[in-house]
């Protein structure tokens, strides 16, 4: 793996301003969402409105990753993603979430999650990971990707190709009768061929009118998540898969999740609506 040194904190830039004409979610402005209480299976009309933040969120994540490059600042992908949702007429769902300052995340390396963007300085060899969720018409679309910067070597290529590849294998497990833990018994299984970690206690949730809906979607192979599939049912799946031990650190920001061996991580995630069949990816841009 790359030899380069490890992340620190960046400075972060002032909040960026969203216009008054686009709705905020309702936990803009309070330190925690209000719980949800609706239904997991969704109308029809609510599943329309998702494809549209789903594609708006994917979207944006694309016209960010374009500027991936080493030289570029993570601030800098926060601010096409930002300025993309906003003309738009989509709110970015992550800033003012329980206090996130910013409109998407960024987590670079050995980030498993919730990087913050700031001054951080793309290097030739990094591995970056978007985080991008959209607010539109009363709903959310949220989405990652891992990509490459400059020359990165063989065994991060090869952990986040096959993190992708985990994520299409769950999406293709998804049927509407099997339990949820299908999906989690699908990434691991796979992860152990490489012998990759998987992380545990960071999972896919459920997402409609809420960020998060409070249904749990484990990338491991968990006894206990015994939901039922049902058509209708709306949620994410975002396997991290790690080259050491699924266990972390958090930095004093009470986001930044890095692995406590500090190797690389790579994460990739969409939303998802259950079908009779199967399920559809409603961030495709």
């Amino acid at each position: 793996m790359s030899g380069q040194s490890l992340l620190v904190p960046g400075t972060i830039s002032p909040q960026r301003p969203v216009p008054a004409s686009i709705p905020r979610p309702e936990y803009v402005g309070k330190d925690a969402p209000t719980p949800y209480t609706g239904p997991e299976v969704q109308d029809a009309d609510t599943i329309e409105r998702m494809r549209i933040a789903g594609r708006i969120a994917a979207q944006a994540m694309e016209e960010a990753a374009k500027l991936i490059e080493p030289g570029v600042t993570t601030d800098e992908l926060d601010r096409v993603a930002h300025e993309y949702m906003c003309d738009h007429g989509a709110y970015p769902s992550t800033l003012g979430y329980r206090g996130f300052p910013k409109s998407l995340c960024s987590s670079v390396n050995e980030v498993i999650c919730h990087g913050i963007p700031d001054s951080t300085v793309l290097q030739d060899g990094d591995i970056v990971n978007l985080d991008v969720t959209a607010f539109i018409h009363g709903v959310h679309g949220d989405n990652n990707a891992t990509y490459l910067c400059g020359n990165v070597d063989e065994e991060s290529k090869l952990l986040v190709e096959r993190t992708r590849e985990s994520l299409n294998r769950a999406i293709k497990a998804v049927k509407p009768g099997r339990q949820i833990n299908i999906i989690g018994r699908v990434i691991e299984s796979y992860a152990k061929r490489f012998g990759y970690g998987v992380v545990r206690d960071f999972t896919g949730h459920g997402v409609n009118t809420s960020f998060h809906s409070g249904l749990i979607v484990p990338h491991y192979d968990s006894p206990h998540h015994t939901t039922e599939i049902k058509p209708g049912m709306t949620f994410t799946i975002e396997p991290m898969l790690t080259l050491g031990t699924y266990e972390y650190d958090m930095w004093e920001d009470g986001w930044t999740v890095v692995t406590k061996d500090r190797k690389r991580t790579a994460q990739f995630e969409h939303t998802l609506v259950v079908t009779e069949t199967g399920a559809e990816i409603l961030t495709l841009p």
